[in-house]
């Protein structure tokens, strides 16, 4: 259970909204963190209706995202509401928020004010472009941070639009994860000199930061790296590949040893070393007509056959899945990266498995997304001193 787990003991406040910092809490939750969601009274996080709705009336993404935690109501905008934040904060370790620059702070429970009262206080803050520079006060969703780091330009065939990379909450959840590393640094910072400390995230920066040499290519050479559809600009043959049975394959072919092996896989070891594809610099020039060459190769071949040559000669080749049949895959059930979960009021709902694993501290998933407000009495009985009067007159007040 959660009191074995790596973050016992930490306490943390998600006052956030949709994906981005509620993703770092749910890492902290999945991981023993006692995580306590503030959410508006009667409204909830957005994210409840973001998506495949339930008999519950909360959506699939927040059963998904809103597992482990605690759901308090109270509402920041109203000075009693603040008050009672500032004493939550006060009692706590991290506070994850995504409301854009300045809103706490208006509110009274911004980092200095909060950290007035508990100098160890680490404060996860994302936003659209961070807390500093000329846009820090435009509004920003995962799209948007899509299109600003570079990512969605690169995403699609050079003859078309750019496409979504995947998900528009690729930077989301990217941030999220960010935010759990930073607020863990942190963490580590203040066990050592007993300060917290503001970690800052721009929604596009966790984006940006993985575009392997963008940046240095381009400094360094004025390459500006266009779309390429499947392919890869440093690798061939490195792409999707037709099979006979109307499916794809992905194969990657990172150096001239794993191009010689496939090159032996499919019968033509001639094209491989010396041959007319044996180099590096060979088969970029040649880069269509390699790509050609793989998948004609690929369509005679049902998938299955396919993965199990490749299997054989040691070259990196994988399914193009669908979630049907990630469903359908014994690495995905050797592995549990799907649990199935009881929610009240919904049943079995299946959802992604706590990632990363560790053998001897595991995380885990204790339930789903609570109702709405479905801890608030407890927490304001037993961790503010609230009397069942005082609650119910705020109850009452609309501020919880």
């Amino acid at each position: 259970m959660s009191q074995n787990r790596p973050l016992s003991g930490i306490r943390a406040l998600d006052v956030a909204t949709f994906v981005a910092a509620p993703y770092c809490a749910t890492m902290m939750a999945e991981f023993g963190a006692e995580v306590i969601k503030v959410e508006l009274p009667g409204i909830g996080d957005p994210v409840r209706k973001f998506g495949t709705p339930t008999e519950s009336g909360d959506s699939l993404v927040w059963l998904s995202e809103g597992r482990n935690k605690k759901s308090l109501t109270l509402d920041l905008r109203k000075p009693e509401g603040a008050s009672l934040f500032r004493e939550l904060a006060a009692k706590s370790d991290v506070i994850c928020e995504n409301f854009q620059p300045g809103t706490l702070e208006r509110w009274g429970v911004g980092y200095d004010a909060l950290a007035a009262l508990n100098p160890g206080l680490v404060m996860v803050r994302v936003s659209a472009y961070g807390q500093t520079g000329p846009y820090r006060d435009r509004p920003g969703f995962g799209r948007i941070a899509n299109a600003f780091s570079g990512i969605s330009y690169l995403a699609g065939y050079p003859d078309r639009p750019p496409v979504t990379p995947g998900s528009a909450t690729l930077a989301d959840y990217l941030s999220g994860l960010y935010g759990f590393a930073g607020a863990l640094l942190a963490l580590q910072s203040r066990a050592k000199t007993g300060r917290g400390q503001v970690v800052d995230l721009g929604l596009y920066e966790s984006v940006f930061r993985i575009l392997d040499e963008l940046a240095p290519a381009y400094q360094r050479t004025g390459f500006i790296r266009e779309r390429m559809g499947p392919g890869t600009v440093n690798a061939v043959p490195h792409s999707h590949y037709p099979t006979k049975d109307r499916r794809w394959v992905a194969i990657a072919c990172t150096s001239d040893k794993i191009f010689a092996r496939l090159a032996e896989v499919m019968g033509r070891p001639d094209v491989a070393g010396a041959g007319s594809y044996g180099t590096y610099d060979r088969r970029v020039a040649a880069r269509e007509e390699v790509d050609a060459f793989v998948g004609a190769w690929t369509k005679t071949l049902p998938r299955a056959d396919l993965l199990a040559l490749c299997d054989r000669g040691q070259v990196p080749c994988g399914p193009v899945y669908a979630i049907d049949e990630i469903f359908e895959d014994p690495q995905y059930q050797a592995r549990e990266n799907i649990v199935v979960m009881k929610s009240a009021g919904v049943g079995d709902v299946a959802v992604p498995n706590v990632v990363p694993r560790l053998t001897a501290t595991p995380g885990g998933i204790d339930w789903l997304g609570p109702a709405l407000g479905r801890d608030t009495d407890e927490l304001l009985k037993h961790l503010l001193g609230l009397t069942a009067e005082r609650i119910a007159e705020l109850k009452t007040k609309k501020v919880v």
